[in-house]
C-alpha cells in the first residue's frame, strides 16, 4: 500500500479544495490509501506522526488551574498589599499577608483542580465513534483516532468526523449551517468540482462538524483536527466555553461586590488622609478592607459544590458535559420530552398486520413491511442494530423467520425523512415486474392512495384509540423502472396497516409526580398520532391541558402558538422545525425550558432549549446537542438531577448571603472605627486572616443539607435580593461590633493590641456562627439540622479564632492577651446577636419583596453560533499533549471563505428521523 509522506521535505499536504476537484481514485492514491482503507498498523503510525483528530482538551491541567488563581483580582490585591508592606519595612505584616495568600491559593487550587478532575472523568464516559475500514473490515473507532487516509462509512444523522473526499453516495444531503450559516441542506455527489470553487460549492467533499440530513456515503479522510475547516474555526474560538445563565449571574454578583468595595475603600482612604494619617498606612488599610469585603473563596466554594454534585449525579446515572450546566438543570421549570422510552417502555413490539385489500393476506402484508426497510435484508435478518425501532420490531418478530431475502432484488430505495414521513423501495420479486412499496405514517401514505373508504378510516381510528402505533403500507406496479424519485410516490394502493405496541412504563406515573412536586410542567412532543399520545397520558392518569398537532401549529402565528403552547400538554405529529419553534416560544414566555430527545430530528430543539437532555443510546447529533446525558432514559433519573442542581444552587447562595452580609458589616465597622479611633482597629494582615479563617470554614457548605422547600421550585440569581439582605444583616453585625468596641474601650480600657484581639475573636465568632441561622428559613437546629461537616468546620474555626490571640503567635500577629471577663461578655453578646439575627430573618422573609415574583420581562437566553461551535467541538477532544501535537502539525493553506459563491442546493428535509 502506498504510504502517506509526512516528512518536512514532502510535497504540501493535500487541501480539501484540491481534493474536491480531483478524481476520487487519485485522492486515494495521494493520501496513501485504497477503497479498503488503511491497515491498522499504518493508521497507528499516522496517528503517532500527525496527532489525534482533536480541537479541544479535556485533561485537567494543574498549571492552568493555578494560573487562574493568580488572575483573581482579590489575590492581586493581596500581592500588592504584601509587596507594599515589605517595601515599607513592615516584614511581619508582609509575611502574614504572604502566608494568607499561599493558603488562599492552595485552598482554591485544590478545590478547583478536584472539580476539573471530575469534569475530565465525566468527559471520558461520553464517547464518540465513527465506522471506518481498517484492513478491509468495518470497525468502530473513536473519532479522535481518525487519520488522513481512513475510509469512513456514514449514515443518516452522523456528524462528519473529519474533512472527507466522497467516494460513494446515496441520496446524500448535508447540513453545513455550522460552517456556512446556510439553513438549506446541500446535495452531495462524488463528481469533481470546477477549480476555484468556494468552500460552500465543494459538493464532492464533506466537512468536519456538519451533519448528514439524508442518505448515506463513504469517504476518505483528507484533513483532521486543526487542519480541517471546522477545526480552524474551533481553534480560533479558543478553549473558553460560552457562559451559562449561572455564570452570568455570578458575574453580575461580582460586579455588585466591586461597586461596594470601590465605594467603601475610597471613602476610607479619603477619610484617613483628611485625618492626616500616614499615606501608605491608609492605603494598606484600604486595600485590606477591599479584600476583606469580598468572599475570597467563592470560586472554590462554587467549584466544590459543582464537583460534589457531579459525583452525586454520576452515581444516579446522569452525566453533565460541563459542570456549570448542573445549575441550569436545577433552573428548569418546563420539560418538553418525547414519550417513547420516557412515558413508555421504549421496547416496541409488532402485534398485528391488518390487510384492507382483499388480495393481500396478513402474511403478505407483513412481508411488504419487511421489504420497505432501508437495511440490507440479509443483514437485517441477522441483526437489527442501527435500525429505527419500528423496523427493528418487524425483524425481531417470529414471523420474520420465514422471510427469504434471496427471492427479492431491491433496485432502489428512498430513505425516510421527516418531511415525507415514509420510506419507499423499488423491489423485484423472483423475476416478476418491479413494484414500489411505500411504508410510513398513515396520514401521509393515505394521501398518496386517493379517497379513503369509511371502513378503512374506522379501522385506523380504532387502533389509534387503543393507543397502538400504526404504519400504513401501500404498493403499485412499476414495470420497467430501474430507479425512482419522490415524484414516483403516487397512485398507490393501500395494502393495510402494521400495528405496534409500546406499553406505558410502570414507574412513569411516579416519575411525573416527582417532577410535578419539583414545580416542573411536563409537555409531550411526539411524531406519533395525537390519539396515541393522548391514550398513553390517559393510561398514566395524566391530566392533559390539550393537544396541538403539527398542522395546527403551522397555521398559528407566533403570539397565538405561544399562548396555546403554555396551556397544551401534547404536541403531536410535529416536525423538527416545529419542535424548535415551540421550545423557542416557551422560553420567550419566561420559562426555563428543558428538552429531552434522542433522535436526529431532536437536534434543533435541543439547541434551542435552556438545557438540552439526551441519553447515552441517542444518535450522535442528539448527544452532541445536549448539555446532559442520561445513562437511563428515565424521568425519575432526571428528577434526581434537577434536585441536585437546586441543592447546589441553594448551597452556593448560602455562602453568598453569609459572606456578603457579615463581610460588609465587619468592613463597615472597621471603616467607621478607623475614622473615630486614634489607631487602626485591625491591622491589614489581621483583617485578611479573619476573612481567610471564616471562608475556610465555609468550604463545608457544599455538603450541607438543604431544606425540602428550597428544592420545590427553581431559584435564580437575584442581585436585588442579595443587596437587600446585605444591607439588613450587615448593619446588625456592625451594631455588635460597635458594642464590642465600647466594651474594649470603656470597660476594659484596652490598648491597641488588646482591642484588636477582642474584635478579632468577636468577629470570628459572630460571622461564623451566623451560618446556622442564615443557612435555613426555618428555626435552626430544631427544624433544620446542618450537616456534621459544616457543624465541625464552623466550631473548629471559632475555636481557632479564639486560640490565635492567646497562642505563641499572638505577638507576631499583633495581638495582646485579653482578660477573662471579656470571654464571658463575648458569650452573652454572641447569644443576643444570634437571637436578633433570627428575629430579623423571620421579618425579612415574611415581607412581600422577598416572595418570588413574575418577571416583568421574559428571561430569554440567546445562543449564537459560537455556542453551537463550542458544543460540537467538544466531541473532538483529547489530552492536552496530544492536542498540542495536532496543533503543531502542518496546516493546509486555506482556500475560499465559507458561505461565499453560488451553491448547488436541493430543498430537502431539515432533520431526518431518529435512526
Amino acid at each position: 500500500m502506498p504510504q502517506l509522506d509526512t516528512r518536512e521535505s514532502a510535497s504540501p499536504p493535500l487541501t480539501i479544495a484540491d481534493a474536491a476537484r480531483t478524481e476520487a481514485a487519485t485522492v486515494l492514491a495521494r493520501v496513501g490509501s485504497s477503497a479498503g482503507g488503511l491497515s491498522q498498523a499504518e493508521a497507528e503510525e499516522r496517528l503517532a506522526t500527525l496527532g489525534p483528530n482533536a480541537v479541544r482538551t479535556h485533561e485537567a491541567s494543574g498549571w492552568s488551574v493555578l494560573g487562574r488563581q493568580f488572575r483573581s483580582p482579590i489575590l492581586i490585591l493581596l500581592l500588592i498589599t504584601a509587596g507594599l508592606s515589605l517595601f515599607l519595612g513592615d516584614a511581619t505584616n508582609s509575611i502574614v499577608i504572604g502566608v494568607i495568600l499561599l493558603v488562599s491559593v492552595g485552598l482554591g487550587f485544590s478545590n478547583e483542580f478536584r472539580a476539573e478532575r471530575a469534569a475530565e472523568a465525566l468527559h471520558s464516559r461520553v464517547t464518540h465513534t465513527a465506522v471506518v475500514l481498517r484492513d478491509g473490515t468495518a470497525s468502530e473507532v473513536n473519532v479522535t483516532a481518525l487519520v488522513p487516509g481512513d475510509v469512513v462509512q456514514l449514515g443518516l444523522g452522523a456528524i462528519i468526523p473529519a474533512d472527507l473526499r466522497l467516494l460513494t453516495v446515496k441520496d446524500l444531503l448535508c447540513d453545513e449551517s455550522i460552517l456556512t450559516g446556510e439553513s438549506l441542506p446541500v446535495a452531495k455527489n462524488p463528481a469533481p468540482v470546477a477549480g476555484g470553487a468556494a468552500l460552500g460549492d465543494l459538493t464532492s467533499c464533506l466537512f468536519m462538524g456538519t451533519v448528514i440530513q439524508a442518505g448515506s456515503c463513504t469517504g476518505v479522510v483528507v484533513a483532521t483536527g486543526g487542519r480541517a475547516e471546522f477545526g480552524r474555526i474551533a481553534l480560533g474560538l479558543g478553549e473558553r466555553q460560552p457562559q451559562t445563565e449561572f455564570q452570568l449571574g455570578l458575574k453580575r454578583f461580582s460586579f455588585l461586590l466591586l461597586q461596594v468595595a470601590i465605594g467603601l475603600t475610597s471613602l476610607i482612604f479619603v477619610a484617613n488622609l483628611l485625618l492626616q494619617r500616614p499615606l501608605i498606612e491608609s492605603l494598606l488599610f484600604s486595600l485590606a478592607i477591599a479584600v476583606g469585603i469580598t468572599p475570597q473563596l467563592l470560586p472554590a466554594v462554587v467549584s466544590t459544590s459543582l464537583a460534589t454534585g457531579t459525583r452525586q449525579l454520576a452515581k444516579r446515572k446522569v452525566l453533565v458535559k460541563r459542570l456549570v450546566c448542573i445549575e441550569d438543570l436545577g433552573d428548569m421549570d418546563i420539560l418538553v420530552t418525547d414519550k417513547t422510552g420516557t412515558l413508555t417502555e421504549g421496547r416496541i413490539s409488532f402485534t398485528a398486520a391488518l390487510p384492507v385489500d382483499g388480495g393481500v393476506s396478513a402474511d403478505q402484508l407483513f412481508t411488504l413491511g419487511l421489504l420497505a426497510t432501508e437495511a440490507d435484508y440479509t443483514e437485517a435478518k441477522r441483526s437489527v442494530v442501527g435500525q429505527n425501532p419500528l423496523d427493528a420490531a418487524l425483524w425481531e418478530s417470529p414471523d420474520a423467520a420465514a422471510f427469504e431475502p434471496a427471492r427479492f432484488e431491491r433496485l432502489d430505495v428512498i430513505d425516510f425523512d421527516h418531511q415525507r414521513r415514509r420510506t419507499s423501495v423499488l423491489v423485484r420479486d423472483a423475476g416478476a415486474p418491479a413494484r414500489i412499496i411505500t411504508k410510513g405514517s398513515p396520514e401521509d401514505v393515505l394521501a398518496l392512495c386517493g379517497a379513503t373508504p369509511a371502513a378503512v378510516q374506522a379501522l385506523l381510528d380504532e387502533q389509534f384509540d387503543a393507543g397502538s402505533r400504526v404504519v400504513a403500507v401501500a404498493t403499485r406496479d412499476a414495470a420497467g423502472m430501474e430507479d425512482m424519485s419522490p415524484a414516483d410516490e403516487k397512485d398507490l394502493e393501500l395494502a393495510g396497516f402494521l400495528v405496534f405496541l409500546d406499553k406505558p412504563k410502570a414507574n412513569a406515573r411516579e416519575s411525573l409526580d416527582r417532577l410535578e412536586a419539583l414545580g416542573i410542567t411536563v409537555k409531550i412532543a411526539t411524531g406519533d398520532n395525537a390519539k396515541v399520545a393522548e391514550r398513553v397520558c390517559d393510561e398514566l392518569g395524566v391530566l392533559s391541558g390539550g393537544t396541538i398537532t403539527g398542522a395546527e401549529a403551522e397555521a398559528m402565528s407566533d403570539p397565538e402558538l405561544s399562548a396555546a403552547a403554555r396551556e397544551a400538554s401534547i404536541f403531536a405529529r410535529v416536525s423538527p422545525e416545529q419542535k424548535a419553534r415551540i421550545i423557542r416560544l416557551l422560553r420567550q414566555s419566561g420559562g426555563a425550558v428543558g428538552f429531552m430527545g434522542d433522535g436526529v430530528n431532536d437536534a434543533l430543539a435541543l439547541h434551542q432549549a435552556d438545557i438540552g437532555i439526551s441519553v447515552d443510546s441517542a444518535t450522535d447529533v442528539a448527544k452532541d446537542a445536549a448539555d446532559v446525558v442520561l445513562l437511563d432514559k428515565d424521568l425519575g433519573v432526571l428528577a434526581d438531577g434537577v434536585m441536585e442542581g437546586r441543592r447546589i444552587f441553594a448551597n452556593t447562595i448560602k455562602y453568598v448571603l453569609m459572606g456578603t452580609s457579615s463581610n460588609f458589616g465587619n468592613m463597615f465597622s472597621a471603616a467607621t472605627a478607623s475614622v473615630v479611633l486614634s489607631f487602626l482597629p485591625m491591622l491589614p494582615g489581621q483583617i485578611l486572616l479573619n476573612n481567610l479563617l471564616y471562608d475556610t470554614g465555609q468550604l463545608a457548605i457544599p455538603g450541607d443539607r438543604v431544606d425540602k422547600e428550597q428544592l420545590l421550585a427553581p431559584a435564580h440569581w437575584n442581585i436585588s435580593f442579595i443587596r437587600r439582605f446585605m444591607f439588613l444583616f450587615g448593619p446588625i453585625s456592625s451594631v455588635f461590633d460597635f458594642a464590642t468596641f465600647a466594651l474594649m474601650l470603656f470597660v476594659f480600657d484596652a490598648v491597641p493590641g488588646e482591642f484588636r484581639a477582642g474584635w478579632f475573636i468577636e468577629s470570628i465568632a459572630t460571622q461564623t456562627l451566623i451560618i446556622f441561622a442564615i443557612r435555613t428559613r426555618r428555626v435552626p437546629f430544631l427544624r433544620s439540622r446542618p450537616s456534621l461537616g459544616l457543624l465541625c468546620a464552623s466550631l473548629g474555626v471559632v475555636a481557632l479564632g479564639v486560640f490565635l490571640p492567646l497562642s505563641p503567635l499572638a505577638g507576631v500577629l499583633g495581638f495582646d492577651p485579653l482578660p477573662v471577663p471579656f470571654f464571658l461578655a463575648l458569650l452573652g453578646m454572641t447569644v443576643v446577636y444570634l437571637v436578633l439575627v433570627e428575629i430579623a430573618k423571620q421579618w425579612f422573609f415574611s415581607r412581600a419583596a422577598q416572595q418570588p415574583a413574575v418577571p416583568v420581562l421574559p428571561r430569554v437566553r440567546r445562543r449564537g453560533k459560537d455556542h453551537h461551535v463550542a458544543r460540537r467541538a467538544a466531541r473532538f477532544s483529547t489530552t492536552t499533549a496530544a492536542t498540542a501535537h495536532a496543533r503543531r502539525a502542518p496546516l493546509a493553506p486555506r482556500r475560499g471563505r465559507p458561505g461565499r459563491g453560488k451553491r448547488n442546493r436541493v430543498q430537502g428535509p431539515s432533520h431526518p428521523r431518529n435512526s
